[in-house]
């Protein structure tokens, strides 16, 4: 469906394109990002980042005996989640075809399309 202007330059509805990543694995998140913007950056889009958001830390303090008795000890774990935006500029048609590409797992992917 693209569209020709008289001089011949295509035409298309470019939509602005916010691809949001998120892990706990930071070089699997990484690995994700690098290639979607090599595969955009391939098909000639407009790219901006990866964005870097700030880490959450979900933090857990438990005790570590279950009856309360004997010496208090204490258990803290942790879960550090990474987030990255990507913005591309592009026709939705392409989108299908740059997030098309192997994501590790535990990578979770969310696309959101604006005009």
């Amino acid at each position: 469906m693209a569209a020709i202007k008289k001089d011949g330059v295509d035409d298309t509805v470019k939509h602005r394109i916010r691809i949001t990543l998120s892990s706990t694995n930071v070089q699997n998140l990484e690995k994700v990002c690098k290639d979607l913007i090599n595969a955009a950056k391939s098909k000639e889009l407009e790219v901006k980042g990866p964005v870097r958001l700030p880490t959450k830390f979900l933090r857990i303090t438990t005790r570590k005996t279950p009856c309360g008795e004997g010496s208090k000890t204490w258990d803290r774990f942790e879960m550090r989640i990474h987030k990255r935006i990507v913005d591309l500029k592009s026709p939705s048609e392409i989108v299908k075809q740059i997030t098309s590409i192997s994501i590790a797992p535990g990578v979770e992917v969310e696309v959101t399309v604006a005009e």
